[in-house]
């Protein structure tokens, strides 16, 4: 063996320590750990690192379905062939917790290439299982500002973000139909340009924090994704650019979730450029009376309707609480589903009223945020 450079990776920190030194136990080491360290000097360079069990098991698991392959014909395919059935079996046999396990425990600040080399081959292995980027669980690392866009955003962690989806867009082959980012995840427009483009196939996008995002190019997403059937979006004060792409350019689209302000100009844009919508949720916001009348009055096709959890308000901003008018159940009559709640003891919508319409998600259950009545909407 003529190699010079060894590179081992332990999953036991306690014997890492040990032959680094950092350990004051040294003369009570086993005769094993002394054998170690004494080739340390020898003519060649050893670096010994940490690597957590559930990466470790990973990497078991690779080595051993490389052997099982190299035995007979196998060996004669391709070493990207072999990765990618290596990857495709292993990934069949591990349960799902590891690698989840796996993502938890890798420092994205100094593990960038791991990260990278696992996803290559993941994605090469099973690239037409890619269909959702669920980035429902990552926050950005920010701060509520006073002025336009209201947020600032710490510079490494929009590094890390560009990070994970070069990764896992170009892993994706372009397969993904839903995109999914949470609340508290706050894209800049490159960041958003760049998925919008190598995701053309989007049926379903669930993106909240809009505050970075330029007009125009939610406009050219929008122009994009001719596919695109759901979308869940925050309440902003015009939508009329948003509903007119969409009326134009996605002739499937069918169901729309709102969190936040229901107000009269929102109602009327969705009138004017989304007639056809089927499934409509606006549950834990606050709702202007006048502007739900108007959407059941005027949604002809309207089939599905959640307002759980939401409180109202009128034409004036006179916040009126959970009281529900008579002729609001009278014009739901004639759809297929409408979803209210009213339990005195239910929580949401305690919780909605003390919010004033506008939930304080981080206050409450992780993930809670993701709930919706409607079954196509929850996440």
């Amino acid at each position: 063996m003529k190699f010079i450079k060894i590179e081992i990776r332990v999953d036991s920190m306690v014997v890492v320590q040990d032959v680094k030194g950092k350990r004051n136990t040294l003369r009570n080491r086993n005769n094993l750990v002394s054998k170690i360290i004494s080739m340390w000097d020898l003519d060649w360079e050893v670096e010994i690192t940490y690597v957590h069990r559930e990466v470790n098991q990973l990497a078991d698991a690779l080595a051993k379905e490389f052997k099982r392959l190299s035995d007979g014909t196998e060996v004669e395919k391709s070493g990207e062939k072999m990765m990618m059935m290596m990857m495709s079996n292993v990934m069949k046999n591990l349960n799902t917790d590891l690698y989840v396990e796996i993502f938890k425990r890798i420092d994205m600040f100094e593990s960038n290439s791991a990260v990278v080399r696992f996803l290559k081959a993941w994605g090469k292995a099973n690239y037409e299982h890619w269909q959702t980027l669920d980035f429902s669980m990552l926050k950005s690392d920010f701060i509520k500002t006073k002025s336009v866009p209201f947020v600032w955003v710490h510079s490494c962690f929009d590094n890390v973000l560009y990070n994970l989806l070069f990764v896992a867009l170009n892993s994706s082959k372009g397969n993904i139909k839903n995109l999914i980012f949470h609340y508290d995840l706050y894209l800049t427009d490159d960041q958003f340009m760049y998925t919008a483009k190598r995701c053309p196939l989007v049926r379903r996008l669930v993106f909240l924090s809009w505050n970075r995002i330029k007009k125009i190019s939610m406009r050219k997403a929008i122009r994009s994704w001719k596919d695109l059937e759901s979308m869940t979006m925050p309440s902003i004060d015009d939508p009329k650019y948003v509903f007119e792409e969409i009326s134009n350019n996605c002739k499937n689209f069918r169901e729309l979730k709102v969190m936040g302000r229901f107000h009269l100009g929102f109602a009327n844009s969705l009138i004017m450029y989304l007639p056809n919508l089927k499934v409509l949720s606006i549950r834990c916001s606050e709702l202007v009376k006048e502007a739900l009348i108007l959407i059941l009055d005027k949604l002809e096709h309207l089939e599905v309707l959640n307002i759980s959890h939401s409180c109202f308000v009128n034409d004036v901003n006179n916040y009126e609480g959970y009281r529900f008018d008579p002729i609001i159940s009278e014009k739901a009559s004639r759809l297929r589903e409408f979803v209210t709640c009213s339990k005195e003891s239910c929580i949401m919508c305690h919780r909605t009223k003390i919010d004033r319409g506008r939930p304080r998600w981080f206050k409450y259950e992780e993930g809670r945020w993701k709930d919706d009545e409607v079954s196509s909407l929850s996440l």
